[in-house]
């Protein structure tokens, strides 16, 4: 390996001889920096130096026709001085290369885990993809500050973004390092959205009237897409749950018992919906018109929609319902339930609710109906008016 009085005249003339792919050209000021000279014409500074360990390591510093011989030096004495006094630059490099990017982490590693088990992973891939990655998607890990997620949040509640997508914003890149510093990740030893609050996220409570009911009926009967109107019709008429209706099957139906199967439901149990009159009639009309296994299949690809977001924006436009939402249709089916009288017991197996406290909340919507209840115990339990007991006293002591 040659020995070469490296300056700027011999690097810019420097060349590989023929029949080699490159040569090494060692600075004689300067103990272990070197030039690489490659048969491309290509030239590139490199330091040697000994780690803790005693083996020989090279870094590589940079291009020469971007770093001046100075530069290149000056970045030389650092790493020497870096591998005696403190850890191994090269090291250092590698653990730096290391850490992968947020998007990278995402698509490789989270999504993967949390698919094996949560139901709502794709609302987690609609927040990453639509809130965070275009923020932070090219950032690696360790360079995702505090300060930077407050300020994503701050400018979300600013653009009136939902209390309850916000906290889903937090809760998921809380989860996400939470995760990637459980698997010893690179650039995960802290989480940044550790000292971000979760606001109360504020329960809706926007239910049909009577009269918006049918403005919402006569809508759906007009639409072009008849597919995903007879699906949210089917969802009103039920209390099911958006995917609970698309995803439906012609074998899910039991004609008999006039119930939907839905495999697998919210909680990961299987649930049955009820079918009224309406529903079962709704759907015997359906079957007479398609061939394919599912109920709902989207006129284009013949499976089920992935979102009824569009033709529900044309329906609730054409029906005047511009803040109603398809959840809100569930939310209706149970108000018009309980504000008849139907106990919050039978609506909670209606709507499929693992816990009582779920349903809890339409409870509110029936005041008159606690009232009637009330008095059933005023009939039970008579009341002795005052007058009455004075007059019995009096009569006592009369005798």
């Amino acid at each position: 390996m040659p020995v070469a009085s490296l300056d700027r005249r011999f690097v810019r003339h420097a060349a590989c001889p023929p029949q080699r792919r490159k040569i090494d050209f060692f600075d004689d000021r300067q103990r272990g920096l070197v030039l690489e000279v490659r048969c491309s014409g290509g030239k590139t500074y490199y330091q040697r130096y000994t780690d803790e360990r005693g083996r020989e390591r090279q870094f590589k510093i940079g291009p020469a026709d971007v770093l001046s011989l100075a530069q290149a030096r000056r970045k030389g004495r650092q790493i020497v001085a870096e591998a005696l006094l403190g850890p191994d630059p090269l090291a250092k490099r590698r653990e730096q290369r290391a850490i992968p990017r947020l998007a990278s982490f995402a698509a490789e590693k989270y999504l993967p885990y949390v698919k094996t088990y949560k139901r709502t992973w794709q609302t987690d891939e609609t927040i990453l993809r639509r809130h965070i990655l275009p923020k932070f998607g090219n950032r690696a890990l360790d360079e995702i500050s505090t300060a930077e997620l407050s300020e994503l949040i701050n400018r979300m509640r600013e653009a009136d973004y939902a209390p309850g997508t916000i906290n889903r914003v937090i809760v998921i890149i809380r989860y996400l390092f939470n995760l990637a510093r459980k698997w010893k990740t690179p650039g995960a030893e802290e989480n940044p959205a550790a000292g971000l609050s979760a606001g109360p996220d504020v329960k809706r409570s926007r239910y049909l009237s009577d009269e918006e009911v049918k403005r919402l009926v006569d809508a759906l009967a007009v639409d072009e897409n008849q597919s995903a109107a007879q699906a949210i019709l089917l969802i009103l008429l039920t209390g099911a749950r958006r995917n609970e209706v698309t995803q439906a099957k012609w074998d899910y139906v039991d004609w008999d018992k006039r119930t939907l199967l839905v495999p697998r439901a919210k909680s990961g149990k299987p649930r049955t919906i009820a079918l009224n009159a309406s529903a079962m009639s709704q759907l015997r009309g359906l079957l007479m018109s398609t061939r394919s296994e599912y109920i709902f299949p989207s006129p284009v690809t013949g499976r089920p929609p992935a979102s009824l977001f569009f033709p529900w924006q044309r329906i609730r436009e054409r029906a005047g319902l511009a803040d109603v939402r398809i959840h809100d249709l569930r939310h209706s089916f149970a108000s018009f339930l309980v504000n008849r009288g139907v106990s919050l017991y039978v609506v909670q197996g209606l709507l499929g609710h693992a816990h009582a406290r779920t349903t809890e909340r339409y409870a509110h919507l029936a005041p008159q109906t606690v009232a009637e209840a009330a008095e059933v115990v005023a009939r039970i339990v008579p009341l002795v008016r005052r007058d009455d007991r004075t007059n019995s006293a009096a009569a006592g002591l009369d005798s």
